[in-house]
């Protein structure tokens, strides 16, 4: 009996009571109808086979997102046209019938969507989906033109002759920062683990051969061919008026034909297979040992997955791999564990495939010792197979998966945009069902309370078949490395599964997190008029608390903790303690809680916590939902009075990174980030990478007391807390938990800012190279200085770095064709006191490295000298405007700004809109001049061996 059938007549069996009202199932072979669609969703298909969907959401207000979706991809390529699919994404962007060439993305960035974040696209094996992201939708004509933007990708993109020239460099570009020695090796994986298979041949980035040589005519026809309105849908989602939207897709969409006689559409079936495919796949770059095991599986039907059917699969499966993990994570935290890591996942065979799905085991083995972790896994799986998992695990997990649940459906009026177009994307290319979480919650909570053990450990083993199996093994090579032959690994394997394994042995624990709650403190103040909106309380002990009541999200709650200190306290220390230290501080646990321990005693609970050690500061951040908030401060009380150590903890990380370490000198880009640090910071070991050396010798006892002397203690801490909090339940919680917190006066808790690092004066520069297997050059510029501090100085310094990032697109990307893209920022910031930094990288062909370089400064000169233009300028300010009006709506951003204002004594809202109003194009130049005229610049570039000059 298949595993499909399996489902079917366990929810037969469960087919009474409760689970009645859910479904109707008359026998093993009747399926249950489908669930309903949400009710809010207008869908529909136009006579030419173009379907679309469309809901009215006002999260955020006043925006939209806008999609259109293809079901078409690199596998729709014949071997001749390897790469179009991409392309053709590309040059969708560069001119269609109604905006002609970059008239699309002026026009979009003018009303502050940005390309390459609001204004997107991808391409996968099977579909290609175009996306504009978070339009301001206020004018009915914004709506129209974005409606029309879809249409021209549709039907009317123009494929000039010049454009498709121009584009092919940026294609180049980003083929060659994705060409990594993991890539080659995923390359080689895909073709073994699709033998004769066109899935194993249809990487979307394509063959660049083909890229820089296909003709025009080509691009056009695979154009006309596949991108047709029978394989495409249209997802509007957002604030705006379903009717119109509908009325004017009917209107505008009426002159793209049907298709007549089309090609079909044809998913690629993957061969199932009697004996284990076997993969060997390695390059001289490559990061990192994995193994991986993949049982294949059919894909469950479309039909089935849009019923209840599809719901219990769907909650069977993640259980189950929650409960893998949870065992595959307790091995890895241990010292000498076998793998660094290991997880299992269910989806598509390999991730892409369309019509095989798998449940594929994965493990990260250090180097040159794949054999452990390759029995490990495999023991694992055949202690799945042969004994099941526990109550305590289904319990564990089940809990966890509902919560999640819980969440989902609390927040159902507080949902997003994109939490919609989402699954709307997904049921078009995949199927399935359209329910909201309204009709899914109730099911998922039968089928949690009626499904069985013995039901999901049958459904599991079903799946640890012996056929359909595919085996992979990938890694750097290296002439130490010795790897199998694949006949030789399928040994091992078969092998392997032979061992005899025992029944999972789980720790039973049902203790609480705290068992002696402390002596409560009390609120001593009480300003109800604080800053935006907030109250603050001081404490007994000192400590300052101040919350923000907020409805943007409904089971919300956003915590930090702020105070001077930080790693400058401690200008003595061992330099890597203090590079590790908030590496570390959590490996022990709480308490008398382990962090494996922790985890559990934590189940179901939505609640996170962490401290560290800024440069000059000492901080925590949090969360949870409304339930759990005292568990938050729970968390937070213990992290100052119940510490832990655990040096087996210690020891597998110090494992892992000595791994970790060693597995990235394979890669040449490795070494990028510490060349750029010595450069910016020279001498300050605090921003280099920790070498294997450091670490074996630095002191996990000494780093934790340097640790514990600061944290241990909460004097001079500033509590902030913002969401869906009710003052009657955080109060009696705040005098509880944090009141009692340790406050000792020997601790200094003065500015720090005086000892913050300095930045490099003068000019220094850096070419230095490394072999490689695709010839790169990267390049970092950074130009440094002092100006004045101010919320202006600060804006205008942003726009700054976003208006070159327009120039840069413009020239290094569209007119050269050198690179994917070139990032661009720039800043002036108030600690260290107008620390002023303006920077670019990117990455390109060595052979023009140099002469794109010359673009980077002499673009900022120009800037200098003649002024931004107008309109790159207005589209940075019009998108400034429109982040900051989402801003005003997310708890995040008050959490951020009351902090700044109590802490820093900064106020960056009041005066926002009329700074950023009072900001002219004249203004930008005066203060790049003033950076540029210090003359500190530092310049970073690494070339393969061969372009060293």
């Amino acid at each position: 009996m298949n595993v499909l059938n399996k489902l079917r007549h366990s929810l037969v069996a469960l087919s009474t009571g409760a689970l009645l009202a859910v479904t109707t199932l008359a026998s093993a072979q009747q399926l249950p109808p489908p669930l309903p669609a949400d009710t809010a969703l207008r869908m529909g298909q136009l006579e030419n086979g173009l379907t679309y969907f469309i809901r009215k959401n006002a999260l955020p207000e006043g925006r939209a997102d806008f999609y259109i979706a293809q079901k078409v991809g690199s596998m729709q390529e014949e071997d001749s046209q390897s790469g179009l699919a991409h392309f053709l994404e590309h040059i969708a962007f560069n001119g269609t019938k109604n905006f002609p060439g970059k008239g699309m993305i002026n026009w979009l960035e003018t009303i502050g969507v940005r390309f390459g974040f609001g204004i997107n696209a991808y391409t996968s094996f099977d579909e290609t989906v175009y996306t504009l992201i978070n339009v301001p939708v206020e004018r009915q004509s914004v709506v129209d033109s974005c409606l029309l933007i879809l249409h021209d990708w549709s039907n009317a993109i123009s494929l000039e002759d010049k454009e498709i020239d121009n584009e092919r460099g940026v294609i180049q570009e980003e083929w060659r920062s994705r060409d990594s020695g993991n890539q080659r090796i995923a390359e080689k994986a895909f073709e073994a683990a699709f033998p004769g298979n066109r899935y194993g041949k249809r990487m979307p980035i394509g063959s660049m051969d083909i890229v820089r040589n296909f003709k025009y005519q080509e691009l056009r026809d695979y154009y006309k061919k596949w991108y047709r309105p029978d394989l495409q849908a249209l997802i509007i989602v957002g604030d705006i008026d379903v009717d119109h939207v509908e009325a004017t897709i009917k209107k505008q969409f009426a002159d793209v034909p049907k298709p007549v006689n089309p090609a079909e559409r044809v998913y690629i079936a993957v061969e199932d297979n009697d004996a284990p495919i076997s993969i060997i796949a390695t390059d001289p770059e490559g990061v990192g040992t994995r193994i991986s095991i993949a049982f294949k599986t059919d894909v469950t039907p479309a039909e089935i997955r849009a019923t209840a059917f599809g719901v219990a699969e769907h909650y069977i499966k993640s259980v189950i791999t929650a409960m893998i993990n949870d065992r595959f994570e307790e091995i890895w935290k241990k010292p000498n564990a076998p793998f660094i890591a290991a997880s299992a996942n269910f989806g598509p065979y390999f991730q892409v495939a369309k019509t095989k799905d798998a449940w594929t085991f994965s493990a990260v083995a250090a180097d040159g010792k794949y054999e452990p972790a390759l029995q490990a896994l495999v023991a694992e799986i055949e202690r799945v197979r042969q004994h099941g998992f526990t109550e305590g695990e289904l319990k564990r997990a089940k809990k966890n998966f509902m919560v999640g649940m819980k969440t989902t459906y609390n927040e159902r009026n507080k949902r997003k945009n994109g939490s919609f177009t989402s699954v709307y994307v997904d049921y078009f290319i995949n199927g399935g069902t359209l329910a909201d979480i309204d009709v899914l919650y109730p099911i998922y909570e039968q089928f949690a309370e009626l499904l069985p053990l013995a039901q999901i450990n049958a459904m599991a083993q079903e799946l640890l078949g012996e056929k359909n199996i595919a085996i992979s093994l990938t890694g750097p090579e290296k002439p130490e490395f010795k790897y199998p032959t694949k006949d030789e690994f399928v040994s091992q394997f078969l092998n392997a599964r032979k061992q005899p394994v025992e029944a999972y042995k789980e720790p039973v624990s049902d203790e609480k997190l705290m068992k002696k709650l402390p002596k409560a403190g009390k609120i001593v103040k009480e300003d109800k008029q604080g800053q935006y909106g907030s109250t603050v309380w001081t404490l007994s002990n000192g400590v300052k608390v101040i919350y923000k009541s907020t409805d943007f999200k409904e089971d919300q709650i956003l915590m930090s903790a702020v105070r001077h200190g930080g790693l400058a306290s401690f200008p003595k220390a061992d330099p890597t303690e203090l590079r590790m230290i908030n590496d570390i501080s959590s490996l022990g646990g709480i308490a008398e809680f382990d962090e494996t321990a922790l985890g559990r005693v934590l189940t179901g609970r939505v609640v996170s916590l962490n401290a560290s050690l800024g440069q000059i500061t000492d901080g925590l951040s949090g969360s949870s939902s409304k339930e759990d908030l005292e568990t938050l401060l729970q968390l937070i009380h213990l992290s100052f009075t119940a510490p832990r150590l655990d040096n087996q903890a210690y020891e597998a990380f110090r494992e892992k990174m000595v791994n970790l370490i060693e597995t990235q000198k394979s890669n040449p880009m490795s070494s990028v980030g510490d060349s750029i640090s010595a450069a910016i910071y020279p001498g300050n070991k605090l921003f280099q990478s920790v070498t294997v050396e450091e670490l074996n010798a630095m002191s996990y006892e000494s780093a934790m007391k340097l640790y514990n002397e600061r944290m241990t203690n909460a004097k001079d801490f500033q509590f902030f807390f913002v969401g869906n909090v009710a003052p009657e339940k955080l109060r009696p919680l705040v005098e509880l938990y944090l009141a009692s917190l340790p406050v000792k006066k020997n601790l200094d808790t003065k500015p720090m800012e005086s000892r913050l690092p300095s930045l490099r004066k003068g000019v220094f520069t850096n070419h230095y190279t490394k072999k490689q297997s695709t010839p790169a050059g990267l390049v970092f510029d950074f130009i440094s200085g002092k100006l004045p501090y101010s919320q202006r100085n600060a804006m205008i310094m942003s726009i700054v770095g976003e208006v070159l990032n327009q120039v840069y697109t413009a020239t290094i990307r569209e007119e050269e064709g050198g690179t994917y893209g070139a990032n661009a920022s720039a800043s002036v910031i108030r600690y260290p006191e107008g620390e002023a930094k303006l920077q670019v990288t990117f990455q390109t062909d060595p052979a023009k490295a140099h002469q794109l370089n010359k673009i980077v400064y002499a673009e900022i000169d120009r800037l200098v000298q003649e002024g931004a233009k107008a309109e790159n300028f207005d589209k940075v300010l019009e998108n400034m405007k429109k982040s900051h009006a989402t801003s005003l709506k997310e708890n995040s951003y008050w959490l951020s700004q009351l902090s700044n204002y109590y802490f820093r004594g900064t106020d960056n809202v009041s005066q926002y809109e009329a700074t950023l109003g009072s900001i002219k194009r004249e203004d930008l130049a005066p203060l790049v001049k003033q950076l540029l005229d210090q003359k500190n610049r530092v310049e970073v570039m690494l070339m393969p061996e061969a372009e060293a000059k």
